[in-house]
């Protein structure tokens, strides 16, 4: 399977999963892929030239299925919106291997449970992520179909987080006085 398109998404902070779950059970959304455990290695150069130009090289192992992606810098405004290039390959280590050898590393890892919910006729996807450093709903969509899917779910625009997981977590860090390292359960 491959995958080109323009990622369009935001993240909520939510209190757990389970309230999580009951918002959106309450606005209509079904689980559409089970609750599954992701691994997530980032790589870049050893410059770390595509950290600098806000893009990023992820290898993704989720239960049965493990994608690379490429995500492009991401667009300025209210929603983080970029080029997202993924197929899936059916084998990570060999993956990794290639990676490396064309020069990249393994930079970060970070874990997480994904849950995805979806709407009947609707076009978007709800994923909620329990992480590390806590749980939240990531939407993807159109703008307008997150907007009104984040206000039925009881937030509004200034909740909206456009940072990635690597940047949450390091905020966390920062806000905890912990060391950053890897973003895992262990």
């Amino acid at each position: 399977m491959s995958k080109g398109t323009q990622e369009i998404e935001i993240k909520l902070a939510v209190k757990d999963a389970r309230s999580a779950r009951r918002r959106l059970r309450e606005a209509g959304f079904a689980v559409s892929r089970p609750r599954v455990f992701e691994t997530n290695t980032v790589f870049d150069t050893p410059e770390l030239s595509l950290r600098a130009s806000s893009s990023l090289l992820r290898i993704r192992q989720a239960g049965r299925v493990t994608t690379i992606t490429y995500k492009g810098a991401p667009e300025a405004g209210s929603y983080k919106s970029r080029e997202e290039l993924e197929i899936e390959i059916d084998n990570a280590p060999a993956m990794m291997a290639i990676v490396e050898r064309l020069g990249f590393r393994g930079v970060f890892r970070y874990e997480k449970y994904r849950t995805e919910f979806r709407q009947p006729r609707r076009s978007g996807v709800a994923m909620l992520d329990e992480t590390p450093v806590g749980v939240y709903l990531e939407l993807e969509g159109t703008p307008h179909w997150i907007d009104l899917t984040a206000r039925r779910l009881g937030f509004q625009e200034s909740d909206y987080i456009t940072a990635s997981y690597a940047r949450v977590y390091l905020d966390w860090c920062a806000a905890n006085g912990r060391t950053p390292g890897d973003m895992t359960f262990a």
